[in-house]
């Protein structure tokens, strides 16, 4: 899942991109409401977390642009503003959540699952390949029903991999899946993704394989008895 976050503050936006990617989804960060703008524009953002104390205004006033532009993105305001009169403001606007600072990362990340679940995967089954499940709304792990642990882009990988089963996913797609448009990506970096992948799946005994096209892509698929 991809999120854009539109926060002026580095420290901050440094923070809260470590702590997304940590737990599995792409974050884009941008600093102004013109940027956010273009980016939307660009790309199908599940989600946005939107400071409202940006250089080029009230982060609010994007929020009913974002709704035509995108219906069906979730939009939580993450900001200093913390009167009753500002967050009531804000939800009235479009918003779908308000978290102000401080605030803890564990309830950010709870929020933001949260509104991934609202965005609708959670009409969406599991996806079963071999002994390995992916629950789309949980974004749970498991092998033959014992719940397993991925982390950051390995998860991500996994996720986009999964969703095409027994079908050649194109690097140039996993590239844009798995990284923000602001990572310094090596040529290398996605073979060693696949590889750490690999390992893992082996370990955990998931009875698949993911098949290398060389300059292509990868598929995963359930391995042959």
């Amino acid at each position: 899942m991809r999120i854009l976050l539109v926060e002026d503050e580095s420290e901050v936006a440094r923070s809260i991109s470590r702590e997304l990617t940590r737990a599995g989804f792409v974050a884009d960060h941008v600093c102004s409401i013109d940027e956010a703008r273009r980016a939307l524009k660009a790309l199908p953002y599940a989600l946005v977390v939107l400071d409202r104390r940006l250089p080029d205004g009230d982060g609010l006033s994007l929020a009913p642009e974002m709704r035509r532009m995108r219906p069906d993105v979730q939009v939580l305001i993450l900001t200093a503003c913390n009167k009753t009169d500002e967050i009531v403001a804000g939800l009235d606007a479009g918003a779908d959540d308000y978290l102000t600072k401080p605030f803890d990362f564990d309830e950010l990340l709870a929020r933001i699952r949260v509104a991934m679940r609202r965005h609708g995967a959670g009409s969406l089954p599991s996806i079963v390949v071999g002994d390995l499940s992916f629950d789309p709304r949980l974004r749970d792990v498991s092998v033959r029903g014992k719940s397993v642990v991925l982390h950051g882009r390995e998860l991500m990988l996994l996720e986009v991999l999964m969703r095409h089963a027994d079908r050649m996913v194109a690097r140039q797609t996993l590239l844009e899946e798995i990284y923000g448009f602001d990572d310094d990506i090596q040529p290398s970096v996605l073979n060693l993704l696949v590889l750490r992948l690999r390992r893992h799946l082996e370990e955990f005994g998931a009875s698949v394989t993911i098949h290398a096209a060389r300059g292509v892509g990868y598929m995963i698929r359930a391995s042959h008895p």
